[in-house]
């Protein structure tokens, strides 16, 4: 398979004149770490199983090989470390207690709020969209329309300086 096989379709027709199959998209090792991430923080959240559990049963699942491993164990582990404090975050910004939105949610709100707070390296815009992506693969129908307004609200607390650039 050649590099251009990994590549969505560009729209192109085939030779019936009908569309061509698109080609599934390639996530990023980062995307992947984000989504098993989310994973391990959603069971802490429904269960509190022990971490080192939650982790190993995580590291098993298929295609965490391919993620950002680093990446994976910042996010889990101080989501986790510091539940409490980005819930005082994100309940500044929520229209509700953290403790009354849905765990999935909640997994990826603290999953952006983290990248916010820690992943300097990540720009806001990006880390937003990012957690936007995942409400869409894993919320519910508008949840990540939710998690959009609460991030975007968090990041001027978060990232005052870049956001405030951002935005003129």
């Amino acid at each position: 398979m050649t590099s251009k096989d990994n590549l969505p379709s560009t729209g192109a027709k085939s030779a019936g004149g009908k569309p061509a199959p698109k080609r599934p998209a390639v996530k990023s090792a980062r995307r992947r770490a984000r989504e098993h991430a989310l994973q391990s923080v959603y069971q802490w959240l429904l269960t509190g199983d022990d971490l080192g559990v939650i982790d190993a049963h995580t590291r098993e699942q298929e295609g965490f090989d391919k993620s950002d491993r680093g990446h994976y164990d910042k996010l889990f582990t101080g989501a986790v470390e510091e539940a409490a404090s980005l819930d005082e975050v994100l309940a500044r910004h929520a229209d509700r207690k953290t403790t009354e939105l849905s765990p999935i949610e909640h997994a990826i709100l603290m999953l952006g709020a983290y990248e916010l707070k820690h992943c300097i390296d990540i720009p806001y815009k990006v880390a937003i969209n990012e957690a936007v992506e995942l409400a869409k693969s894993f919320g519910g129908t508008d949840g990540h329309k939710y998690v959009n307004g609460v991030l975007d609200r968090a990041a001027e607390d978060l990232r005052p300086v870049e956001v405030k650039a951002a935005r003129g």
